[in-house]
């Protein structure tokens, strides 16, 4: 801020420097849509590794095809899940009524299910105030197996106390909500309160009829996958099968697609679980795509993967891909960039006992022209992703978009940007701003050349940010208008490698 001198002597002035640092966003963020035992519904959780998925969501379990999803996941070498639990129709929380000198006090599970029916809860006065507060303990049982344990001291009864009961279980406890009682705090327990017999259901049974209502869910209420409205940021989207017999509808996955566009996002798809040859796959993969107008944000992948369950005696069963594939994605990305495509002999699925079908050298060489991507067996390298195409990567669309890397990198250096010239909304539109935006967002693509994420062997070659008087005229500047314009050159894979021998005829002079 300028300084007015009003005395003689010397005055000190700090000059602003016009850095402001852009700093990349996450690449490998997964979001999973689907059903778990219990956890909070339609609300994203993020979790960082398979044991919070069981502390919130209760594990695997043959009712929920996302347990094994989110698995696969963290074993392929994912690290960040966003996790949005759907809740089919007509579900109930199981209730437990504590019994009290007035109105009972009643609670119910924290979300809906038959988990909730195993739940039991004492109550104690050895407290604090032992004439207004108690304590809670709530048990999570599955048959005599207790799950998990919580301890809730010094609740009070008293909407205006501190400690209200309703305030901290809704803060504090995993297991149970207040629903329901008077002033009176609940009595001392001889022996635990158990839940109200069969008071918590699953709901309707989820078929090809009702998913997709469930799946797609509302956006004005934020439910189904405009959950994720409430999630900051994700860059991949999972959505495991209905159960082992039902697939996704395909009305859900286009409106997946609609909005991973919308949240610079990739979808993973994939395939029908009918599909058990090549023939398969080409006969009827136009009539899979159909109405999907834009497609470089989506990607599939064939065949599907089989793995030891071990719910099931660890019997081979087979399963969906892409959560193992965006397991691939986030390995690559934190091992070499998103700019490197998810595939190769470096891309082994681990877990993976066999795949469903057995692509040969020709068969594959159907299918990935058509922008399906391959999962191979090789011997040495064992099961490897061999395919980086988008679902734009059909070589009759000719598009920019036909490599996942390329479409990756783009949404990458989009929503990093977008995030980090946020600064720039209602700064005076002239030179001095110019300048500076060319300055950070330079800096920021420099960065990136130099960690190899572009093509050339020179920053001129390989980027260029412009933003001056060429791009923004007067015209434009008197509506409030700043035009920047990124370029970049990619790295595109090295999908086909051709190695050519020739045969020398005699001495060759040197």
């Amino acid at each position: 801020m300028p300084i007015t001198p009003t005395y003689p002597g010397v005055y000190i002035e700090e000059i602003p420097s016009g850095v402001r640092t852009i700093t990349g966003v996450a690449t490998s963020i997964t979001a999973f849509l689907g059903f778990a035992v219990r956890g909070p519904s339609n609300d994203p959780v993020r979790i960082q590794n398979f044991g919070d998925f069981e502390r919130l969501f209760g594990g695997l379990s043959l009712k929920s095809t996302m347990s094994f999803a989110v698995q696969q996941y963290f074993l392929n070498g994912g690290t960040d899940a966003i996790i949005v639990r759907l809740e089919p129709p007509n579900a109930t929380s199981a209730t437990i009524n504590l019994p009290s000198s007035g109105t009972p006090v009643v609670l119910k599970a924290s979300s809906a299910g038959t988990w909730g029916n195993g739940l039991e809860v004492s109550v104690d006065h050895d407290t604090a105030e032992p004439n207004e507060t108690f304590n809670l303990t709530i048990v999570l049982k599955q048959g005599t197996q207790e799950i998990t344990r919580e301890t809730i001291r010094n609740l009070s009864m008293d909407s205006t106390a501190i400690r209200y009961i309703k305030e901290i279980l809704e803060t504090q406890s995993f297991l149970v909500r207040f629903e329901s009682g008077g002033s009176d705090r609940p009595n001392e327990t001889a022996t635990p309160v158990a839940a109200t017999a069969d008071s918590g259901t699953d709901g309707d049974a989820v078929d090809g009829n009702n998913s997709p209502n469930i799946y797609q869910g509302s956006e004005s209420n934020k439910t189904g996958i405009f959950a994720l409205e409430k999630a900051d940021l994700f860059n991949l989207l999972c959505i495991p099968p209905v159960s082992s017999g039902i697939d996704i509808n395909p009305s859900v996955w286009t409106a997946a697609l609609t909005y991973c566009e919308k949240r610079r996002a990739m979808l993973l798809v994939d395939p029908p679980s009918d599909w058990d040859s090549k023939d398969d796959v080409t006969r009827n993969l136009s009539a899979f795509l159909n109405g999907w107008s834009e497609k470089q944000n989506a990607a599939i992948f064939f065949p599907r993967i089989r793995l030891q369950n071990p719910l099931k005696e660890n019997r081979l069963e087979t399963f969906a891909p892409s959560a193992a594939m965006a397991g691939i994605f986030a390995r690559t990305d934190a091992n070499r960039g998103v700019w490197k495509a998810p595939a190769g002999i470096d891309a082994t699925i681990t877990g993976v006992r066999e795949l469903t079908v057995k692509l040969t050298d020709g068969e594959n060489g159907i299918l990935n022209p058509l922008g399906v991507n391959c999962l191979r067996n090789f011997p040495v390298y064992g099961n490897v992703v061999w395919g980086s195409r988008t679902l734009e990567g059909d070589d009759r669309f000719a598009s920019e978009w036909k490599y996942i890397p390329i479409r990756r990198l783009t949404l990458f250096l989009q929503e990093s940007l977008y995030r980090g010239t946020q600064w720039v909304v209602f700064e005076p539109n002239d030179e001095p701003l110019w300048a500076q935006i060319r300055l950070n967002l330079g800096a920021f693509m420099n960065n990136l050349f130099r960690q190899g994420a572009f093509q050339g062997d020179t920053p001129s070659k390989a980027y260029f940010v412009k933003c001056d008087k060429e791009t923004n005229p007067q015209n434009d500047i008197d509506r409030g208008i700043v035009n920047i314009i990124v370029g970049f050159a990619p790295l595109k894979p090295a999908e086909f490698v051709i190695i050519k021998f020739q045969q020398i005829a005699g001495d060759i002079a040197t």
